[in-house]
């Protein structure tokens, strides 16, 4: 099965363990994730203000080349996923945008292209069933907290990949991997996203409160499909760590790399060294490794 692939600039650059493990995992599972063979940045947000058309052009421009490849694409970060998918019912839906950026790129889309998440193709196209038949390396006993954040799933009537406020998809995945996923609260709040940037006091508040909802419940480490969020995370839990008395690290990976470490990757192709919290003394405490 072959699938066209929109990278995005984040796994173009930092985030190459996320493309990297996600294309070797797709390869076992008979997957080819071809890369699209010109793309743009997608514009990193989705504007919020009715009359911005301009603001679509540049993921609207992904998504005309897209056609030009097939019918549909994946894609591995939730934002990319989030602007591209939005952006497509705009121009689906919306005649008189449709027309002023297609006349602005000298394009002819028309908003039919299908935007799917690796996670959807994993889930719908290959199967959870199909994934742990293709285990190798089981994590069993690992405590796994998945953190979706607001860009994977809202808006709801626009992102459809499963339910906004009860989520399953990764928790599946992981128990198919042999995991134990462990719910928590605060697994589709805001991690603080952009605010990064100049408010890094609320970033390690909502990031803070993310992470210790997930620690009170038993978790040992959080898997994403955000850089952002794992940038978040990750970051914010050095000052959680000297703040919260009783508090214990835990580290934030992409569920790519897992997802690689379950189907036999070589650890060594994981990245894991490149995570500010390293999960390896855990996994090796656990006879993963």
């Amino acid at each position: 099965m072959k699938i066209p692939y929109y990278p995005g600039c984040t796994l173009n650059t930092v985030s190459r363990d996320f493309d990297l493990t996600a294309r070797r995992c797709a390869g076992v599972l008979g997957v080819e994730m071809e890369e699209l063979r010109k793309w743009n940045c997608c514009g990193a947000s989705f504007p919020l203000t009715p009359d911005n058309t301009m603001g679509l052009a540049g993921a609207m421009k992904v998504l005309a080349e897209v056609k030009k490849e097939g019918d549909r694409v994946t894609t591995l970060c939730s934002v990319c996923y989030n602007v591209l998918k939005r952006t497509n019912r705009v121009v689906r839906d919306d005649r008189e945008k449709r027309r002023i950026l297609n006349e602005f790129l000298e394009e002819d889309y028309d908003g039919s292209v299908e935007v799917r998440h690796f996670l959807e193709v994993l889930r719908d196209e290959v199967g959870f069933e199909r994934i742990k038949e293709k285990v190798c390396r089981p994590l069993k006993g690992v405590r796994i907290g998945a953190y979706y954040g607001c860009m994977l799933l809202r808006p709801f009537e626009d992102m459809g990949i499963d339910d906004a406020e009860s989520p399953r998809v990764i928790e599946d995945l992981f128990s198919a991997l042999g995991a134990e996923p462990v719910e928590f609260p605060n697994r589709v709040e805001c991690c603080g996203a952009h605010l990064g940037m100049w408010r890094e006091d609320v970033v390690v508040r909502l990031s803070g409160s993310v992470m210790t909802s997930a620690v009170e419940r038993g978790a040992e480490l959080i898997v994403t499909s955000c850089p952002l969020c794992q940038y978040n995370l990750e970051r914010s839990q050095k000052k959680v760590v000297q703040e919260t008395p009783g508090y214990r690290e835990v580290p934030v990976v992409y569920f790519t790399q897992l997802l690689g470490l379950a189907l036999g990757q070589d650890e060594r192709n994981l990245g894991f060294e490149r995570n500010l919290w390293d999960v390896r003394p855990l996994l090796r405490e656990k006879g993963i490794l």
